[in-house]
């Protein structure tokens, strides 16, 4: 009854910020967690201890916004990237400079591909693009699947993790094998990498040789490395440079964008090295979870992929969506715990009657132990 109360009072999404993100133990932080001033101040003191605080500010990318993509570049090795202020803005303008090159201005996908779902398919309305899919299995499409498409296409998409499908990943040699048969239909390869921080630990090989696969990569600041805001496309000097133009004809050249470019080296200098410990935690979570499921008698669960391949991970239980948002939300009202947020009605795909939501570990969930999350699943049960 207080969470319902309270709700009355102010927006039910910024009081559902509020309580989770203030909540002492969590298995992670978000965007929406704090308050803007503290956030802001969190900014700067970072910045203090770092070069870029004594630096100048930036105007139409210049100064810190520079040394943020040749940082990036340097970390994917690329000869250049460009600063961007979404990734939707990004991949059109990849996507479409390649397009010029190629002559084709198809581009094949996953259906689940976040272009598909969540983007008002800017691909065709603003970019002249038209899509494809190679598949519409949850995964992303087999080498085979390339080869045998029936229809020409000038890139590939590769949306790496594939977020829609639950965050999994190929096996290596799956990847490599999956560009060699665009390369053999003269198709480009684009990497979606807003997550590609992510891939090293279940690649096994580091963030250049990953992003070596492709012609041209995506990167997110705010994904995984908890920036403000803001990504990058990387790729070759000519690809970049004619990107560059494009970005100020689709209104990204934008006046000022320190506060976006400084919490994006944050994250690249402090989030990006402890990825492979959120991801090994994530495992140790998701075991937990599933124990805790099965011990309590739950009829039908499932943690996808049941051994995650990054610090991301789906649960799907059989009760209802509301219902399950509610009991998160007393579970941290009433023990100061958040162990998930928001859930949802299983998509037209899924399974009937069920609900999922998004887990991710990042430093606060560091902390937990396998029995730490089997007693936050015992308490929240009781509370759906």
């Amino acid at each position: 009854m207080e969470s319902d109360q309270r709700c009355v009072e102010e927006p039910a999404r910024e009081y559902r910020a509020r309580v989770w993100g203030g909540a002492p133990r969590r298995l992670w932080e978000t965007s929406m967690d704090g308050t803007t001033g503290g956030r802001l101040r969190e900014l700067a003191d970072w910045a203090a201890t770092t070069p870029y605080g004594d630096g100048p500010v930036d105007m139409y990318g210049d100064a810190v916004v520079e040394r943020l993509e040749r940082r990036v570049a340097e970390e994917l090795g690329f000869p250049a990237a460009a600063f961007f202020p979404t990734g939707t803005m990004a991949q059109q303008v990849a996507l479409r400079c390649w397009a010029g090159r190629t002559g084709n201005a198809v581009v094949a996908l996953h259906p689940l591909a976040h272009p598909e779902l969540h983007e008002s398919g800017a691909f065709g309305a603003v970019s002249g693009l038209r899509t494809v899919h190679l598949t519409d299995e949850p995964r992303l499409p087999t080498a085979e699947e390339v080869r045998e498409h029936p229809e020409p296409f000038g890139a590939l998409m590769v949306e790496l993790p594939l977020r829609d499908a639950g965050f999994v990943l190929p096996t290596w040699d799956e990847l490599v094998e999956v560009v060699e048969a665009a390369r053999e239909r003269d198709a480009v390869v684009h990497f979606d990498g807003a997550r590609l921080w992510d891939c090293p630990t279940r690649f096994g090989r580091g963030l250049p040789e990953i992003a070596g696969l492709a012609d041209s990569v995506y990167v997110s600041f705010y994904k995984s490395l908890g920036g403000l805001s803001g990504a990058a496309l990387a790729g070759p000097d000519e690809l970049v440079e004619e990107a560059r133009l494009w970005r100020h004809r689709y209104g990204g050249q934008v006046f000022q964008q320190y506060p976006a470019a400084l919490s994006a080296l944050r994250g690249l200098d402090t989030e990006l090295p402890r990825l492979p410990a959120y991801v090994a935690q994530a495992r140790v979570v998701a075991a937990a979870l599933r124990e805790a499921f099965a011990e309590a008698g739950v009829p039908w669960f499932r943690v996808q992929p049941e051994v995650p391949h990054t610090h991301q991970f789906r649960v799907w239980l059989p009760y209802e969506p509301d219902a399950l948002t509610a009991a998160a939300l007393s579970l941290a009202e009433d023990t100061g715990t958040t162990l998930f947020r928001r859930w949802f009605p299983a998509p037209a795909s899924g399974p009937p009657g069920m609900a999922v939501t998004e887990v991710t570990i990042n430093a606060p969930g560091l902390e937990w132990t396998e029995q730490d999350v089997k007693e936050a699943v015992r308490a929240f049960l009781t509370r759906r």
